[in-house]
């Protein structure tokens, strides 16, 4: 096993460093912007004051004071606790949790960029609709699976999956990337010595890094744009989905089978492999994703 395979599974996820552009912190003003509808004004009961839970999830992926305040308050407007169109003022928002104004701009800066929110003279900050969500964001995504709606968000993203990761495979056999392939051969490595270790973690990081790298070397930049859906997938998976959900000798075999095909430059094999990977456990009823009903 290489040391760049045991260097990668301990490398933190890159989080976005929250800094604010010039001019960017007039945006959220405090005093400036009317509150015309206090009665409908977010009631904050419920909320951690002092980021408690969601502070230490946020702390442990390396998030400051700032992340932790997006995860809160994203969490809150996903879940529903803040509806559409509901106001944000700022200053109730920094008494609420005892953080700068400086924070609070810039959590909403993120969440408007995530299109939850959105800041506009005259009228402040206020909730956006579903429909105005980018839920290809991971944090939407994460927030979904731990959320009301966890059984749509995981529905949701196998059939993506299904969509994604087949094609991807196909397309990546035979593009003699010889350090990919590697790359991949030391995944499975790993889940293996994982699996006999009982380490689930070890287990997830390297799964997590097969499915990156194998939409990576796919050749197609708008699938490798997708590959973050695919690591929060397998994240917040939170259930016999896949074959990658639960650490066990046919996942191991069944990536191997991949990494076989790719290396013989088999599109169609890889493919097969993918979606039997993809396919749900046998006590599940339903083995592929099926057609819903409109």
């Amino acid at each position: 096993m290489s040391t760049l395979a045991h260097t990668m599974m301990t490398a933190a996820r890159p989080t976005d460093s929250g800094l604010v552009g010039p001019g960017e912190l007039d945006r959220y003003p405090y005093a400036e912007a009317p509150v015309p509808d206090r009665v409908g004004s977010p009631a904050w009961e419920g909320a951690e004051p002092e980021l408690g839970r969601v502070g230490r999830r946020a702390a442990g992926r390396g998030r400051g004071l700032h992340g932790q305040l997006v995860q809160q308050l994203g969490q809150m407007i996903v879940s529903g606790d803040l509806g559409a169109d509901r106001p944000l003022v700022p200053e109730e928002i920094g008494q609420r949790f005892e953080v700068s104004r400086t924070v609070v701009r810039e959590s909403l800066r993120v969440l408007e960029a995530k299109g939850l929110v959105s800041a506009r003279p005259n009228v402040g900050t206020r909730v956006r609709p579903v429909s105005d969500w980018n839920l290809l964001d991971p944090d939407i995504i994460e927030w979904r699976a731990f959320g009301p709606q966890r059984d749509d968000q995981r529905r949701e993203l196998s059939e993506l999956r299904w969509t994604i990761e087949p094609l991807a495979a196909r397309l990546a056999a035979g593009h003699g990337r010889e350090d990919v392939q590697q790359r991949l051969v030391d995944m499975v490595e790993i889940m293996g010595h994982a699996l006999g270790q009982g380490d689930a973690l070890t287990f997830s990081r390297a799964d997590n890094e097969f499915h990156s790298l194998l939409i990576q070397v796919a050749g197609n930049r708008m699938l490798e744009h997708l590959s973050g859906i695919v690591s929060a997938a397998l994240q917040v998976s939170g259930g016999p989905v896949t074959g990658c959900d639960r650490p066990n000798e046919t996942s191991v075999a069944q990536h191997a089978r991949i990494v076989d095909a790719l290396a013989a430059g088999d599109g169609a094999a890889a493919e097969s492999a993918m979606r039997q990977l993809l396919t749900v456990h046998p006590e599940i009823e339903r083995v592929v994703p099926a057609p819903r009903e409109h």
